[in-house]
């Protein structure tokens, strides 16, 4: 039995995917569970025009990520926090602190769930963040921790 994929599923493939299985697996286990539909004419045609849709989404993206690129890498940030004796800070610096420095600092917006910490930031310095703005695109900011 034929079936398309309506969602990413263990083993079988990804959204989208046209995929053979046992007719009572498909019938009786995913169609119901809402995981695949059958693959009939009409359907199939459905999957071609989804799957031309999201590749353009897809290019489009990439361009967005690369033109990113290109303006982060003239981008200077520095996060300013409270800080006591030593040197230390209060807690730690986020992502998210990261992510609010470089959109009031630089105009440059960047999702904070994409960034990638080596480990906390609990004193004043220069560190790095790694940005993943495209499955294939990252890049890796320099930013400065200091005081307020």
């Amino acid at each position: 039995m034929e079936i398309i994929l309506k969602s990413a599923y263990k083993k079988l493939g990804k959204k989208g995917d046209m995929v053979s299985v046992k007719a009572g697996y498909g019938r009786n286990y995913l169609i119901p569970q809402g995981v695949a539909v059958v693959a009939n004419s009409g359907n199939k045609k459905i999957a071609l025009e989804n799957a031309k849709q999201a590749a353009g989404k897809a290019l489009k993206l990439k361009a967005d990520a690369q033109a990113l690129l290109a303006v982060l890498a003239t981008a200077k940030v520095v996060v300013r926090v409270k800080v006591g004796e030593g040197g230390n800070i209060f807690g730690s610096v986020t992502p998210l602190q990261i992510a609010k420095s470089l959109k009031e600092q630089n105009k440059i917006i960047v999702d904070y769930t994409t960034m990638r910490l080596e480990g906390p930031i609990k004193k004043i310095g220069t560190y790095q963040v790694e940005l993943a703005l495209h499955e294939e695109i990252s890049y890796i900011l320099n930013f400065e921790v200091a005081p307020i």
